[in-house]
């Protein structure tokens, strides 16, 4: 359905600037005074260009009011589980792998050597959160889970040879 409309949106597209095209050819052949017609024109691009200036910048407003999207997703009063968590070549030290339902949880994520990513998959490898482990920077990820399970936590920056083998399981019990 999308590919259709997309489809005859660019058709209906082409044919405009071809009949545009078409238009500039046959009025190419008139002689005309050109400061009337330049004149007539930098008004209309002074206006596209301030419309498209203001339409953008609405939208950037509109789209980054949200920011950061980081936020904790627990409520004021409740504290969450602070799990630290330090990721080296070729794993991962966690200081709590085992979660309640609900419990809010606070990944503080850092790296004992290289980059690495941090990354929290549930059991359909769906990516739920994910952040840089940094050396020397310690990076916050707050989760909630609502669902019992296994998560797996992947590296997401290639770190070495074995970093295929990066991966730890945490526990979401009711």
């Amino acid at each position: 359905m999308i590919q259709t409309v997309a489809w005859i949106v660019s058709l209906i597209f082409m044919l405009f600037i071809t009949i545009v095209f078409g238009v500039v050819v046959l009025k190419s052949k008139e002689k005309r005074d050109y400061d009337p017609i330049k004149k007539k024109w930098y008004k209309a691009r002074s206006f596209y260009g301030t419309t498209l200036v203001v339409f953008f910048l609405v939208i950037t407003i509109y789209t980054l009011r949200e920011l950061p999207y980081n936020q904790p997703v627990y409520g004021e009063g409740k504290d969450p589980t602070i799990v630290d968590v330090e990721a080296l070549q070729f794993g991962w030290n966690f200081s709590e792998t085992e979660f309640k339902v609900g419990e809010p949880i606070e990944f503080h994520v850092t790296s004992a050597d290289v980059n690495h990513g941090f990354g929290i998959y549930d059991e359909d490898r769906n990516l739920l959160a994910q952040t840089q482990a940094m050396p020397e920077y310690t990076n916050k990820v707050y989760v909630t889970f609502d669902e019992p399970g296994t998560y797996d936590i992947l590296c997401l920056e290639y770190c070495g040879l074995a970093h295929h083998l990066m991966i730890q399981s945490i526990e979401v019990t009711e």
